[in-house]
């Protein structure tokens, strides 16, 4: 199984070969934490760290 990659500015996991929130595809495998956001509006933990998409994130992504 391949690991993860995340798109290194937004930190969004991606699956493809474009980071679906700011269209680059610069990415990483090293990555540290992750957290899903199911409901952006209701969660604080994604107004803290500035997400407004729902999604699989990397909390520390090199």
């Amino acid at each position: 199984m391949a690991k993860k990659k995340c798109c290194k500015k937004c930190k969004i996991f991606v699956d493809g070969n474009e980071c679906p929130i700011c269209k680059e595809n610069k990415f990483s495998t090293n990555w540290q934490g992750r957290i899903f956001i199911s409901d952006v509006k209701k969660s604080c933990v994604s107004d803290k760290i500035g997400i407004s998409i729902k999604g699989e994130y990397a909390l520390k992504c090199r």
